[in-house]
């Protein structure tokens, strides 16, 4: 095994950053060399993302990464998933890539499900509905003569001129056939979609190639660095990330959104799975990461705004310490009822929840904090019950990575929920996968996605939270 220095683009739906990784015998270090904010926008006609703003803070920090290493060997970007861009026959891109969270896609759902029922489509690609999949999102504007990049193939087009489509992203938008890993062209006949409009399907660990003269010359970047496909779908990244030991782990990928699942071989398309609405997208190494999307630290991201939006005082710490305060045993609502999906007054909408359900309101912050904690906790458990049953999978121990797993309330309160011991770490997971994948390809690293795994349990630190008695006459 050699050292080699790698640039992971992590674009989450909140922010984004450059890490530089340094990978040798017994190390993985990382340093952010750039951090930036990824917002909405939202215009007259809906929401978008600002994807050149994006770009400009990756080339700066490409440029921070090259200043503070020299040597470096490669780069690889991982994104959130499902939007998209779309470029013209010249390779022009024709607008800012619409926000998954704009409503547009209502209207058009009932007519992609009279040309394919869901069923059908669940035994084609094994998504789980959701409004913002990418093939309701392309029912609504005119495509024709256009090429479809999801936004980490568009920034990896951008920086080589090479236009793929990597496998772990692609398996999100509805069209990669659960079973084959390639484009279903009977799907996307039926739909009515042009047969050109999406690059070929590359998996993760692929060259797609060097840095154009104009990207180094943007950068200062003075020899050619290849950039490669890595798990490009964020959640697919912070899975290698994950140091388990065995195949009996359920995992929270958890920030914005929470990803929450099990590992598996082969898709589950069983009729129970789609009734369940649980999702098959494509792993590193030909995992398959069966999961359910939970709306996530999101509404808790959005309490917080609406708060100071109001001139309420107080961290997310200290609202965290009043949260840890409140008893157990209060109100709980479901987050992922459809009226938390959009930007907006999260607390209004946590009180008209609990108050359709004659559950007492919340009525201070500490009390909806804790609210939305044990809201999302409950719902994690739920999940991972649901999809040991569903998978036969069975789950010993919870694994929780990203954001989350630095909110030590919520990590115990879903050990609480689960009735498992829970391992929080690490918070960079997803960085971590994209350099170990990174590290591969470039011949750093040998083995498989259990010896990436061992590599990093070497180098990482995590912190167990055991489920505590539950209270007497409580069950979980």
């Amino acid at each position: 095994m050699s050292e080699i220095n790698l640039a992971a683009v992590d674009l989450g739906a909140s922010s984004g950053r450059v890490m530089l990784g340094r990978v040798g015998p017994g190390r993985i270090d990382l340093t952010e060399v750039r951090r930036f904010p990824n917002e909405a926008v939202r215009l007259p006609d809906g929401l978008y993302w600002d994807v050149l703003g994006l770009y400009r803070n990756m080339l700066a920090g490409l440029r921070d990464a090259h200043v503070q290493e020299p040597g470096l060997a490669g780069i690889g970007i991982d994104t959130w998933a499902v939007d998209y861009g779309l470029l013209d026959a010249q390779g022009r891109l024709q607008g800012n890539p619409r926000h998954y969270r704009d409503p547009r896609t209502g209207p058009v759902i009932d007519q992609i499900h009279q040309r394919v029922s869901p069923v059908n489509l669940y035994e084609a690609n094994g998504l789980q509905h959701l409004p913002f999949n990418t093939l309701y999102q392309f029912a609504t504007e005119p495509l024709d003569g256009r090429r479809a990049l999801l936004i980490p193939d568009l920034l990896g087009y951008w920086l080589t001129g090479r236009q793929v489509a990597e496998q772990t992203n692609a398996s999100t938008t509805g069209l990669l056939n659960a079973r084959t890993r390639a484009w279903d062209t009977e799907l996307i006949t039926r739909l009515g979609l042009p047969g050109d409009l999406l690059p070929p399907v590359v998996p993760p660990g692929h060259v797609v190639g060097e840095l154009t003269p104009a990207v180094r010359e943007e950068t200062g970047i003075d020899r050619p660095i290849p950039v490669t496909t890595v798990g490009s779908h964020d959640t697919a990244s912070a899975v290698v990330g994950i140091p388990a030991e065995n195949p009996h782990f359920a995992y929270i990928s958890c920030g914005t959104w929470g990803l929450v699942g099990v590992e598996l071989d082969k898709p589950v398309l069983t009729e129970a799975s789609r009734a369940a609405n649980f999702t098959n997208e494509a792993g590193v190494d030909g995992t398959v990461r069966y999961l359910r999307n939970v709306m996530g630290l999101w509404i808790l991201s959005e309490t917080l705004r609406t708060w100071k939006l109001h001139g309420v005082e107080g961290t997310l710490q200290s609202h965290l310490e009043e949260a840890a305060r409140v008893p157990a045993g209060g109100p709980i609502f479901d987050p992922d009822a459809p009226e938390f999906l959009a930007p907006g007054d999260m607390p209004a909408r946590i009180a008209t929840a609990c108050r359709t359900t004659g559950q007492p309101i919340p009525s201070t912050q500490g009390k909806m904090v804790r609210c939305i904690l044990d809201s999302l906790a409950m719902t994690f458990a739920t999940r991972i019950e649901e999809a040991q049953r569903l998978s036969g999978r069975r789950v010993d121990i919870v694994h929780i990575v990203g954001g989350g797993a630095s909110n030590a309330l919520l990590c115990q309160l879903i050990a609480d929920a689960a009735g498992r011991s829970v391992v929080a770490g690490p918070v960079e997971s997803t960085a971590l996968g994209n350099i170990l994948v990174q590290a591969r390809t470039h011949g750093a690293l040998e083995g498989d996605l259990w010896d990436l795994r061992a590599h990093l349990r070497d180098v990482v630190t995590s912190t167990v939270y055991e489920p505590r008695p539950m209270p007497a006459g409580a069950s979980r």
